[in-house]
């Protein structure tokens, strides 16, 4: 498989995370964020809308983000980025992954690589924070604060909607004044 450009700098991305811990959005000292009880990997499959991130430089000039996840047959996660390059209607690229589920999680936390050099064992760097009960909005994050993504089944959500996220994210000690909006098609 090649590996795309976003691809390589998602893997550097996210090896170098652990150097800058907590300089992003959570502060060195917070306690860890609680994620959510339990994933039903089966809901939690399909397409889901970037609704904001925390800038990072492997989504530099991206918008009309997409994230695709489906089962696979070896109990991973198989995960497909996408976005527009400029705009949200300018030329795509996606990045193709794999997620393992942290044993002990209850799909809670996964490991996610994106190259085929597997990523060291550990806690995860994708967690779930929030999932609404109908799995139309997620908040996901990094436990060390670096990266932080709201989610959506749709490409806009309503106030309410986006309200729970931002609760969740602050309850999980990350700051919400550095959430980048996603421009949507």
């Amino acid at each position: 498989m090649k590996l795309s450009l976003y691809a390589s700098a998602l893997v550097g991305c996210i090896a170098l995370s652990g150097c800058i811990a907590g300089t992003m959005g959570r502060a060195k000292d917070a306690a860890p964020p609680t994620t959510v009880a339990s994933v039903d990997l089966n809901k939690y499959a399909g397409k889901w809308y970037e609704i904001a991130r925390y800038p990072n430089s492997f989504q530099k000039k991206c918008e009309g983000v997409t994230a695709e996840y489906a089962l696979r047959p070896d109990g991973r996660v198989g995960v497909t980025n996408t976005c527009a390059t400029g705009t949200s209607d300018g030329k795509p690229r996606s990045a193709e992954g794999v997620a393992a589920v942290i044993a002990g999680s209850n799909n809670t936390k996964l490991a996610v690589n994106f190259a085929p050099i597997p990523l060291p064992k550990g806690q995860g760097n994708y967690w779930v924070l929030y999932l609404d009960p109908n799995y139309q909005t997620a908040l996901v994050g990094s436990p060390n604060g670096s990266y932080l993504w709201l989610l959506a089944r749709t490409k806009s959500i309503t106030t309410e909607q986006r309200a729970a996220l931002n609760a969740a994210a602050e309850r999980n000690g990350f700051r919400t004044d550095l959430l980048k909006e996603t421009v949507q098609p």
